[in-house]
């Protein structure tokens, strides 16, 4: 059975081995050949990892036999910092398999890097802006835009069998949602930019779940089961056995991406899917530059050719190499045969018995082939989701991303931090946004229409000009030039005419007003039509259900409603017809009426003085009396 991440392993280890940063170099393939490195930086989930690089061979020699770690092992996988780690656990293997140190990332677009201290150890003090020099500073504006001539990949594949115990849940971590979309979903929709031949995604745990959700989201997504959770390199060899078994025939580009990273924009992946055909790599890895990089492995490329030549420990590195902020994320981009071809000499002789995918890196390295990388433009990006904590920095993340590229897009967001809207909400430039709005769902927002402040809306049109306050409103159309609230709730079915009006305290259903009507106050239309120009009069019901079915109300244009007017559908108020306060409206009116449907007012002289002898309101009363009359 597989161990999660975190869980104790057989042994007494933990999954996750050392802090990163506190190891030694690694050694990759054989000390005779220098640049033959073994690249291992992701395995299950693991965001920033170790690409291991050749050290000299006098100083590996004196290690080796020192102890029962393996030499790559930085003896950190059991014990105080095994928690903050995502190293692997193995003794007495032949072959280096590394997991990578847990991201820690804060909430924002831009680099913020105080937050990153409740991952680091407690002594580690982080500077107040990035040191070194950023690899991304020469990248061009335009790396991850949609060029002529860019080659699709052949698949893409998506990992997503594992429980994801950590979220405490039984709904599964793929499927648990931000900013309108599942985990599952982003990354899917991401991958889709890369317009692949083939997107496969690998199920495992509550596998009929996450089927079904990929039927309602992409119906063309193809799934393969890995009906045990035997390693990271397991799980793509299903996903490619499942390709195989349709007759399909790879030719390209792999690229492998995890279900619980939904931050991951296609941008990122088309640049990474570039400079992997461009540069004729085996495989190329995904690495990005976090602010500070204290406590992470750097990578170091060839001066001459840029290829991937080896991940220094913080411990270990030079000031040279410490002034590196580059890690791995662990995305790849894959040889389709190289990696078809190496899955196959995986080897599962380790602690936890699993194929890890970052074995075949260091196979094609081995073997002489290239390695290299892509950097990504904003390190936010390779982010996972592994608890409920991480879950909500993300959404927060995504967010500013979301409000980033409307307010660039010309639309006013008062307040950023209180304002809230999912990935498929749209807006037109000269759009304004008070502060405390969420926007939901296929919500759109038209020019000049201003917005909240403390509204939800959900699945709901804001057509332009038309003003919303204090408002919860789902599945609703409000009109050009529309005043809905404060206070108000648009239900499903809501649809407002041009410069109509629902006004405080209003609750409306399933009902249309026509241009330039108004519900101004303390009413509730539900199951109605209301024509052009009419004015229902404050605390108005539409009694629309009687008990077992719901039933219809008709108010044509230019009508005339008085207050604390009932009417019982099904019912029809005919054009220019007025109804008296007080009504209780049973029949049709007809067009140019007056409807009156109350009792008839009858005054009972001296009954307070009767009934209430002595009362305050019987001793005003005779105050009132007993006064003369003005003369007139």
């Amino acid at each position: 059975m597989r161990k999660r991440r975190g869980r104790s392993a057989e042994n007494g280890e933990k999954e996750w081995g050392g802090a990163g940063g506190r190891g030694r170099r690694h050694i990759a393939g054989p000390a005779r050949t220098p640049r033959t490195v073994g690249l291992y930086p992701r395995i299950e989930g693991a965001r920033y990892g170790i690409v291991l690089g050749a050290e000299r061979p006098a100083e590996a020699g004196a290690r080796l036999g020192q102890s029962d770690h393996p030499l790559w092992c930085n003896r950190q996988h059991s014990g105080l910092w095994s928690h903050l780690s995502r190293f692997e656990s193995w003794r007495g293997s032949p072959h280096p398999r590394t997991r990578s140190p847990v991201p820690a990332f804060s909430a924002g677009t831009r680099p913020h890097v105080a937050s990153y201290t409740h991952r680091y150890p407690s002594d580690v003090h982080l500077p107040k802006k990035p040191k070194g020099i950023p690899v991304s500073a020469n990248l061009p504006r335009d790396v991850g835009t949609a060029r002529k001539g860019d080659i699709p990949p052949a698949a893409v594949v998506v990992l997503a069998a594992g429980e994801g115990t950590r979220m405490k849940s039984t709904t599964p971590k793929v499927l648990h949602a931000l900013c309108g979309r599942s985990l599952i979903g982003h990354v899917v929709a991401a991958s889709r930019e890369l317009t692949p031949e083939h997107l496969v995604v690998v199920v495992g745990h509550a596998r009929d779940q996450v089927r079904g959700h990929l039927a309602e989201i992409d119906p063309d997504v193809r799934t393969a089961v890995q009906h045990e959770q035997n390693g990271t390199g397991h799980a793509v060899r299903m996903g490619l056995d499942e390709l195989r078994a349709s007759g399909t025939a790879l030719d390209g580009t792999v690229v492998v991406v995890c279900g619980d990273t939904p931050l991951l924009t296609g941008a990122t992946l088309r640049a990474l899917a570039r400079t992997h055909a461009t540069d004729g790599n085996a495989v190329t890895v995904l690495t990005a530059e976090v602010p500070d990089a204290t406590g992470y492995g750097r990578i170091v490329r060839d001066a001459a050719s840029g290829a991937v030549t080896a991940i220094v420990e913080h411990k270990d590195a030079s000031d040279s190499e410490r002034a590196i902020r580059e890690i791995n994320s662990g995305v790849f981009a894959f040889d389709a045969q190289l990696l078809t071809d190496a899955l196959g000499k995986v080897r599962t002789d380790n602690s936890q018995g699993e194929e890890y995918l970052t074995d075949v890196l260091g196979i094609l390295r081995e073997a002489g082939h290239r390695v290299g990388a892509s950097v990504a433009a904003d390190h936010h990006e390779i982010v996972g989701i592994n608890n409920r904590v991480q879950l909500a920095e993300a959404r927060k993340l995504l967010n500013e991303r979301l409000l980033r590229e409307a307010m660039l897009s010309g639309v006013t967001i008062v307040d950023p931090a209180s304002t809230w809207v999912d990935v498929t909400v749209t807006f037109e430039p000269d759009a304004l946004i008070h502060p405390g709005t969420q926007l939901i769902g296929a919500t759109h927002v038209a020019a000049h229409a201003e917005v909240g402040p403390h509204t939800r809306l959900t699945n709901t049109t804001v057509d332009a000009g038309a003003t919303v306050s204090n408002t919860v409103a789902d599945g609703a159309r409000i009109g050009a030039g529309a005043t809905v609230g404060p206070y108000a709730y648009l239900r499903p079915g809501t649809d407002l005419g041009p410069k109509s009006k629902a006004g405080a305290y209003v609750e409306m259903k399933n009902a249309q007003v026509g241009e330039g009507s108004k519900v101004p106050h303390l009413s509730y239309v539900g199951d109605a039509t209301i024509g052009e120009y009419s004015n229902i009069g404050a605390a108005s019901v539409f009694v629309n259900y009687d008990g077992e079915k719901k039933h219809h109300t008709t108010v044509g244009s230019h009508c005339r409603t008085g207050s604390d007017n009932m009417f019982v559908a099904p019912v029809t108020i005919g054009d220019g017809a007025y109804t008296a306060a007080g009504s209780v409206i049973t029949k049709n009116v007809p067009p140019g009426s007056l409807a009156v449907a109350r009792g008839q007012q009858r005054n009972i002289e001296g009954w307070v003085a009767r009934k209430r002898p002595g009362s305050a309101a019987a001793q005003a009363a005779q105050a009132t009396a007993q006064e003369p009359e003005s003369d007139q």
